[in-house]
């Protein structure tokens, strides 16, 4: 009988990529890890890992065992999430991995519900975007995260994730109500030789809003390159940029700006996810209807 715990090693090496890193999350020393994966090879009868320089690398029939071993730890935290469900109360940790428009908007109200609801659940957040998010989903790190996704720019389909939609959240123009660019106009063609904040250019809403300037004719001019949408609300109220932001922003808030429909009036898919043998668990089950619930109210 196969260890599950060292199959979960090779699977962490794999996704994870060298000794130290799956030392430094599971909190090992780098030699334990080694002797441990050695006595998976011996279990096995087969060459697991090849040395490359310094490092190691999985050999095919390491990669074949991290396949099977992918379905026994989904069969392993599916029967854990009907023995907790099993249970009267809901408790223990729950990780949750969000970015900023989401933790500043609806995780408060969520939090909110939880602890009247489920006082013994506590629940840790992180602030991470969407890509990293999933990443940690699947090394465990995280129980569960939320996705975005844009027209034109599809997130990448992550095997053994379920996913749970949220809303739709329109993206607006947000204008100045003050200074040079308060009267520039209302419409993207208007604002070509405006300046602009926007997310950076290598993450989807960097890339989609970007995408949206050049298919009306211009490169935008961005002289503010940040995810912080505390700033880009900043930046435009105070009369030095121009944005697209979105409207869960709003949720709480009023904006001294003005905000103008784009084209078609864009939307970003908002949702939660999680790893498919945990979706049934209590916790994530509480946690995704708080959610819902302050989606409904808002």
């Amino acid at each position: 009988m196969l260890d599950v715990h060292r199959l979960r090693l090779l699977r962490e090496l794999q996704r994870r990529g060298t000794l130290a890193e799956v030392a430094r999350a599971l909190s090992y020393s780098p030699s334990a890890i080694s002797q441990q994966l050695s006595q998976l090879e011996n279990e096995t009868g087969v060459q697991l890992l090849e040395r490359v320089g310094r490092g190691v690398r999985l050999t095919e029939q390491a990669r074949i065992l991290v396949r099977h071993t992918d379905a026994v730890l989904e069969r392993l935290e599916l029967a854990e999430a009907e023995l907790t469900a099993s249970l009267t109360e809901v408790g223990g940790t729950l990780r949750v991995a969000s970015f900023q428009s989401v933790l500043l908007t609806l995780i408060p109200s969520a939090l909110t519900r939880l602890a009247d609801q489920h006082p013994g659940l506590r629940v840790e957040m992180t602030q991470r975007q969407p890509e990293q998010a999933f990443a940690g989903l699947l090394t465990h790190d995280f129980d569960v995260v939320l996705g975005e996704e844009y027209a034109g720019e599809p997130g990448v389909a992550v095997s053994g994730v379920d996913e749970e939609d949220l809303l739709l959240d329109e993206i607006r123009l947000a204008l100045p109500k003050c200074g040079r660019w308060s009267d520039a106009g209302t419409t993207l063609g208007d604002l070509a030789d405006a300046p602009w904040v926007l997310d950076p250019a290598d993450s989807p809403p960097g890339r989609w809003a970007r995408a949206l300037c050049r298919g009306v004719g211009f490169e935008p001019d961005v002289r503010f390159d940040s995810p912080d949408y505390l700033l880009h609300v900043h930046l435009v109220e105070t009369g030095h940029a121009i944005a697209m932001l979105p409207d869960l922003l709003w949720t709480d808030r009023d904006a001294d700006l003005e905000l103008v429909h784009l084209p078609g009036r864009p939307t970003r898919r908002l949702f939660t996810g999680v790893r498919r043998g945990a979706a049934g668990h209590p916790a994530i089950q509480a946690f995704r209807a708080s959610l819902r619930s302050v989606v409904d109210f808002a």
